[in-house]
């Protein structure tokens, strides 16, 4: 639909003339329709195809067996990787493309690779592996909330085996301490018993320990998430000022002049490289080193989140040296004589927290989710960057208004010489390394509660008897 209303002149508005720009004629309504319905598919194809196609992924592993899992740990990265790659084509190829050529050229060169890659996901319809669907996960959840808020007055018995529980014993999930509230929709109460005194299975009602327990653990995965919003914050604000900086840089190689929308390779080129040296490299040694198969999930979140701080430390200092150039030859000097390599080291840092806090948050809400939660899992992550870019255009707008004010231009402003985007870029680092602190304590936290758990569960297994020993 973009490729189509960019091309017919009925869909899109007349090209300005050169000699008049200020007579552009707007769009109107209909061809405005039309381009709002395109983004809209997209979104939602977007969607749809982020928060299932990495659940889908790890369901072609055996996690029960030892080889396979190993492979899956491999998958997270690789996965990404060829996103990457597939970003890197987008501001390398396709920006030259739509800048030079067409842009209804650019956006069906776009539609044609979806389409080859429908043809290819079918093609493997008959190899891929799947799992039974339990059921919405979004039912299990509310179902264990109103019956715990049903029985709020209701005594929790100390003894488990009193407990509500239907799951069989190899798959079953012993009672944890946290969260005691949703306890009570495991009690078994008069109410629960139908004719007969046959209990009745309505899930509204009364849900297993099993079930309850599972809630729980999408509950223990909030606080990771809260704490990764602000990277995709400052991610908004790496992709869109530092262009901003670049078109009044010099951007020269020779005699050609990279597009200041194109300097963003060297960030994707981060990403790329961090993920190989990772995959190639960090993993064999540490294999070798520490008998694991690399960092832990949380290890490469952490690391993300303290490499994207020290990015905007660096991108502060950065802006600051690019507006003592424009102090020195003017505000309205739009060809500073400075090169825009020097934004390279802020695009490899934050690059490479990237590739860090992106594979290791889909390895952490994939595997600590439930087994039947994995797709709900994967979108409470990609919440992350809604909310990182909703918060991105807050802050702006909040800092905008504070710092506005008797006349003076405030720190980002409609031009990027007037402002004070250091301070700016200052005020993310600062907030990033306050978030990486809340993460850390947040960290230390759920690999205390996993710990206890997975020796609560190997005593389980020792014993033999889940009940028993639960």
């Amino acid at each position: 639909m973009l490729a189509i209303s960019t091309k017919l002149p009925q869909l899109r508005p007349p090209v300005c003339q050169a000699e008049s720009p200020t007579l552009c004629k707007q769009a109107t309504g209909s061809q405005m329709s039309v381009l709002y319905a395109s983004l809209f598919l997209i979104a939602v194809g977007t969607g749809g195809l982020k928060s299932s196609v990495s659940g889908f992924g790890t369901d072609q592993f055996d996690e029960n067996d030892e080889k396979e899992k190993a492979k899956m740990n491999l998958f997270f990265g690789r996965f990404f990787f060829f996103v990457s790659l597939g970003t890197l084509m987008a501001v390398t190829v396709l920006v030259y493309i739509q800048d030079e050529l067409s842009r209804s050229l650019g956006y069906g060169i776009c539609s044609v690779s979806m389409f080859t890659a429908i043809l290819i996901f079918l093609a493997g319809t008959r190899r891929y592996r799947y799992k039974k669907c339990a059921g919405s996960p979004v039912v299990h959840i509310l179902q264990v909330i109103v019956a715990a808020v049903r029985k709020r007055d209701v005594h929790i018995p100390t003894n488990e085996n009193l407990l509500y529980e239907t799951a069989p014993e190899g798959s079953r999930i012993c009672q944890s301490g946290q969260f005691r509230f949703l306890d009570k929709a495991a009690v078994i109460i008069k109410e629960d018993h139908a004719t007969n005194n046959i209990m009745s299975s309505n899930p509204w009602c009364i849900s297993s320990v099993t079930k309850v327990e599972e809630v729980k653990m999408m509950i223990r995965l909030l606080p990771i998430w809260a704490t990764t919003i602000i990277f995709w914050t400052t991610y908004a604000q790496m992709i869109t000022f530092s262009v901003e900086q670049a078109s009044t840089m010099k951007r020269n190689i020779g005699s050609f002049q990279i597009p200041s929308g194109s300097l963003t390779v060297f960030f994707v080129s981060a990403i790329l490289i961090s993920l190989a040296v990772y995959d190639r490299l960090i993993i064999p040694i540490w294999k070798k080193w520490k008998g694991k198969q690399g960092f832990t999930n949380l290890q490469r979140i952490g690391l993300g989140l303290f490499l994207s701080a020290l990015g905007m430390a660096v991108a502060a200092i950065a802006e600051k040296k690019r507006l003592s150039v424009v102090t020195k030859f003017g505000r309205n000097t739009q060809n500073l004589p400075l090169s825009a390599f020097i934004l390279i080291p802020q695009f490899i840092l934050v690059g490479s927290g990237e590739a860090f806090i992106y594979t290791g948050q889909l390895d952490f809400f994939i595997t600590q989710s439930p087994k039947g939660m994995k797709t709900i899992s994967t979108g409470i992550f990609l919440t992350t960057l809604s909310f990182g870019f909703f918060l991105s255009s807050l802050l702006v707008s909040v800092v905008k208004k504070v710092t506005t004010y008797g006349g003076r231009n405030g720190w980002v402003g409609d031009r990027i010489n007037n402002g004070r985007l250091d301070c700016f870029y200052g005020l993310l680092a600062i907030l990033s390394f306050i978030d990486f602190g809340i993460y850390l304590v947040c960290a230390a936290w759920y690999r205390k509660h996993t710990a206890e758990k997975n020796l609560q569960a190997e005593m389980v297994a020792n014993k033999g008897s889940p009940t028993e020993k639960c």
